[in-house]
């Protein structure tokens, strides 16, 4: 079966995930076995995220496998097990599951992004290459006005 359907709300991780409602494709097969009905399957969906490393948009897809097994009852099921209910059966959970454990916790918009400049916070790919600031160390901070810029008493 090949079927188009909208995602579940909160499938993802804190920095990357599936957007709700976005067209999730299924391609799914059933098969009856002795204990219950077999579902193979693979799932394409789009994901959005922010880059960990600079904050920007991320969008991507990805596809994932899944396979599971729905019982006909409970007393063949272990607690864990999947059953059907009636005719119907939850795709949803094993779903869910191969989409989160193929994300990454951390993702970048590309594997040599920059990030942030640590003292103003501007984007390094958008900053001018000779972008730096100039750093005191806050222990003598104190000395630098005891200094003159240029010191006029040594003579050449």
């Amino acid at each position: 079966m090949h079927l188009t359907l909208p995602a579940p709300a909160d499938i993802g991780v804190d920095m990357i995930g599936v957007p709700r409602g976005a067209d999730v494709e299924l391609d799914i097969r059933l098969e009856a076995v002795m204990e219950g009905v077999l579902v193979t399957g693979t799932a394409q969906t789009p994901l959005r995220g922010e880059c960990a490393r600079c904050l920007e948009e991320i969008t991507s897809e990805t596809e994932v496998s899944f396979q599971e097994l729905f019982f006909y009852s409970a007393e063949d099921a272990a607690e864990d097990d999947s059953l059907l209910a009636g005719e119907l059966l939850d795709l949803e959970p094993a779903f869910r599951d191969a989409v989160v454990l193929t994300l990454p916790l951390s993702p970048v918009c590309s594997d040599d992004c920059s990030g942030l400049c640590s003292e103003c916070g501007i984007r390094l790919a958008d900053a001018e290459p000779d972008h730096g600031h100039e750093v005191i160390d806050a222990r003598w901070a104190k000395l630098q006005g005891l200094v003159p810029e240029h010191n006029n008493d040594q003579e050449s």
